[in-house]
């Protein structure tokens, strides 16, 4: 990374916030939330404090979900700039051979700017229909689906049309999302080797899918805040980010939450003047104008409202507009707990006789739904190994005591994913795992119950767009 793209530090005092108010908000996540991941707070385009809870680091990206929408919206920002759309183009033109043989007057009248801000005029999401059309043609899967509202009247969250965003970047520049923002957002911010998932047709989803690292979500929230502008190059209009941070559409009226202050061009409007991108278990880019600031965030939470609370509880309040005196003990007591932050891997009893007797044995499954058929043990004095089987071949874990084993694991969707394994015995007859896949939200644990001849397998997730308790699975010696 070029030194004319590195982001300065410096103390939260010299920005005009205590050391103090930043612990008191790191202690509030370690302790009211299980899985915070990273976070970087800028002020004043400084960065103010950064951390990474082990075994997340700076220099791994981390899947947005979600968050991907903001950059989808800042292509077309971009596109527009260059005269290749306006947002009150009809989407029809940019699909005509997709379109269906009866055209109604809703879909008609849906322009780019209702994909923009989710108010297309479904009645309900119409990613899943896009996603299951029988020839992978997404498009014309979203077009085939009943226009219920008007478009603009009625607010709906919908991926597919961020999809259909993205169809249209395709269509108009020849090249993909990846390929458009390279020259144009990521290689300006100094953002090295994004990734963005396709469809079965080669586009990017737009609507999820891209993974990036912690900082370069600082990056991309402070290009926003500086207007569009980063190094003294305009990457994006003013009336661009003005637009797509301002509240275009309704989407709910309670005071209190961050979900219901409206929504721009794939952006949330949040209490406190602010706005953001977001991203499914906790994926966050804030950008608070008034304040100056700028807070990304990487976690694996099912909860997303409990972040933005301790944001506005413990940092929001303490921003003041005139630098703070130089505070030593506080920074110093900081820096060592920003250094040390860390989510411990798996503790438990000594290791029983139990590990002997399964040393190298292998256990066929009963037939279940995630198609596991055997898993074979092996223990070792620092840890141990599962080598699972299916029908496409064996995955082996290795999982240390007491310490993260880094190595690779299938995830089911995600296909080969980085991880790192931790297990421990929990009782005389049973043994934990937990894999951390650390570009990803999410963790597995497989719970082992060992009796004479059998074993009981019951995983979990911590997070899912399902359920998080996995059916269990059942074995015998082979």
């Amino acid at each position: 990374m070029t030194i004319q793209n590195s982001l300065q530090r410096s103390s939260p005092e010299s920005q005009g916030l205590s050391s103090a108010a930043v612990l008191a908000f790191v202690a509030a996540v370690e302790q009211n939330l299980v899985d915070m991941h990273s976070f970087m707070l800028m002020r004043h385009g400084q960065v103010v404090a950064e951390g990474w809870w082990g075994p997340y680091a700076a220099e791994r990206p981390h899947m947005l979900f979600s968050l991907s929408k903001s950059f989808t919206s800042t292509a077309v920002g971009m596109a527009v700039a260059e005269g290749r759309l306006s947002v009150d183009d009809p989407v029809l033109s940019f699909f005509p051979e997709e379109a269906p043989a009866r055209v109604s007057k809703n879909l008609a009248a849906m322009r780019v700017r209702h994909l923009l801000s989710m108010s297309t005029g479904h009645a309900k999401d119409a990613t899943p229909g896009a996603r299951t059309q029988k020839e992978g043609n997404w498009a014309r899967g979203f077009l085939a689906q009943a226009v219920r509202h008007a478009p603009g009247t009625h607010f709906i969250y919908n991926s597919a049309a961020t999809y259909m965003l993205s169809a249209i970047v395709q269509k108009l520049t020849g090249m993909t999302l990846l390929d458009y923002l390279g020259p144009r957002l990521f290689e300006p911010l100094g953002i090295i080797d994004p990734t963005w998932e396709s469809c079965p047709r080669g586009i990017n989803v737009g609507g999820w899918g891209l993974s990036i690292k912690t900082e370069d979500i600082a990056r991309f929230g402070q290009m926003y805040l500086q207007q569009g502008v980063w190094n003294g190059q305009r990457l994006l209009p003013a009336e661009w980010v003005a637009e797509a941070s301002a509240r275009q559409v309704s989407n709910g009226s309670k005071p209190e939450s961050d979900w219901e202050q409206g929504y721009g061009y794939q952006f949330w409007r949040c209490r406190h003047g602010a706005y953001r991108g977001d991203g499914a278990f906790g994926q966050y880019c804030v950008v608070m104008p008034e304040q100056d600031a700028v807070l990304a965030i990487t976690s694996g939470l099912g909860e997303m409202q409990a972040p933005l609370n301790l944001v506005w509880q413990h940092l929001l309040p303490t921003m003041g507009p005139q630098p703070l005196p130089a505070d030593g003990a506080a920074q110093a007591q900081l820096a060592q707990k920003l250094a040390a932050l860390a989510l411990p891997p798996l503790s438990g009893v000594p290791v029983p006789p139990t590990a002997a007797r399964v040393q190298g044995q292998c256990f066929d499954l009963a037939a279940n739904r995630q198609g596991v058929q055997s898993i074979t043990f092996d223990f070792f004095a620092q840890g141990c190994s599962f080598a699972m089987a299916n029908a496409q071949g064996t995955a082996t874990v290795n999982a240390g005591y007491g310490v993260w084993q880094p190595g690779n694991a299938f995830f089911p969707g995600l296909g080969m994913q980085r991880c790192v394994a931790s297990a421990a015995w929990t009782a005389p007859d049973t043994l934990l795992l937990s894999q951390r896949f650390i570009e990803t939200p999410f963790e597995y644990k497989l719970t082992c119950q060992f009796g004479r001849s059998r074993v009981t397998l019951a995983p979990t997730l911590n997070v899912s767009f399902g359920p998080t308790k996995l059916p269990v699975l059942r074995g015998k010696l082979a």
